[in-house]
């Protein structure tokens, strides 16, 4: 499925925003990297964000450098969460659900990936699975009424890496204990967002909800997605694309989840983010849907898996 262009030969820039002051916007993984300049962006133009963070320390580390660059008065602020805890994630939406009464977009950023050795989460999955898939899966389903009553939009990062493992989801064996490889897992974990945020789409139209739900991918931005936890091989890579050239500024990465959560006239089946050379970098528009991704079956069996996995049954 190819999208038509919708945003000429620069593609989209922050220069397309208007102001949003009176807005709201919720980013997972907000300290560092592309959610951190997805922040700064979204202040800039007089918006509300609330980064949605593990580390507490970190959390006023970044909010510090904002309220540096944008002065005292400016709207950001965390709560704590960690989505490799399904409790930890449920706690954090009840602090939402008491503080935030408008949420105009969640933005679900934050990520692990390249994962060297197999890690379980504190729940028994997969670790990127379970932070990438599960713990955006729960945390949109908390708060999907509120967003919803704030007519809002869900945007769900996903990755290019989407298209580099199976290109299927392996339920017989969803925590790769059989065969685990970091590569493929976290593949794996991404076309899992992936196909979520699709099946949402379809189950938000039938039940007829404001909702409005976005893919994205940040192309290969330079960030601290690819540490310590990755091999040494992985990491070497890494540097080397860096070295040469086929890495953008995370600020750049950063304009696709921006995009998703304003831009008025998206299409919703579609797939936006760098349209350059392998979709690493160049102009932010729409891109190729892969015909796997939109397998139905798989789609709603995953639904039907991650409401079981997360006991959370959406309100939809």
């Amino acid at each position: 499925m190819t999208m038509q262009k919708q945003f000429g030969p620069k593609g989209w820039t922050p220069d397309n925003l208007s102001a949003l002051t009176g807005k709201t916007y919720l980013i997972t993984g907000a300290n560092t990297g592309v959610g951190f300049q997805g922040a700064r962006i979204l202040l800039s133009k007089g918006a509300n964000v609330v980064m949605l963070n593990r580390s507490a320390s970190k959390s006023e580390v970044a909010i510090e450098k904002l309220k540096k660059e944008f002065g005292s008065t400016a709207k950001v602020s965390y709560i704590t969460i960690d989505l490799a805890k399904l409790d930890s994630i449920r706690q954090a939406a009840t602090e939402i659900l008491e503080k935030v009464p408008s949420i105009d977009a969640l933005i679900c950023n934050g990520a692990i990936a390249q994962i060297a050795k197999q890690q379980l989460t504190a729940d028994g999955f997969e670790s990127q699975l379970g932070v990438n898939h599960y713990g955006h899966f729960l945390l949109s389903g908390l708060l999907f009424e509120r967003i919803e009553n704030s007519q809002g939009r869900i945007v769900v990062v996903s990755s290019e890496g989407h298209k580099m493992g199976l290109r299927c989801i392996q339920f017989d064996d969803m925590n790769w204990d059989k065969n685990y490889h970091p590569n493929k897992a976290y593949s794996q974990s991404k076309l899992a967002q992936t196909m979520f945020a699709y099946e949402l789409q379809d189950r938000i139209k039938a039940a007829g909800k404001a909702v409005k739900v976005y893919v994205c991918h940040p192309g290969a931005s330079k960030t601290s997605l690819i540490r310590e936890s990755a091999s040494f091989m992985t990491r070497a890579s890494w540097v080397f694309m860096v070295k040469i050239g086929l890495a953008q500024t995370a600020e750049k990465g950063a304009y696709p989840e921006v995009m998703c959560a304003t831009q008025e006239g998206l299409e919703e089946r579609a797939y936006y983010g760098p349209t350059g050379l392998m979709n690493f970098g160049g102009p932010v528009d729409g891109s190729k849907i892969e015909p796997f991704v939109l397998n139905k079956n798989a789609q709603t069996k995953l639904w039907a898996l991650s409401e079981k996995e997360t006991s959370l049954n959406w309100p939809i």
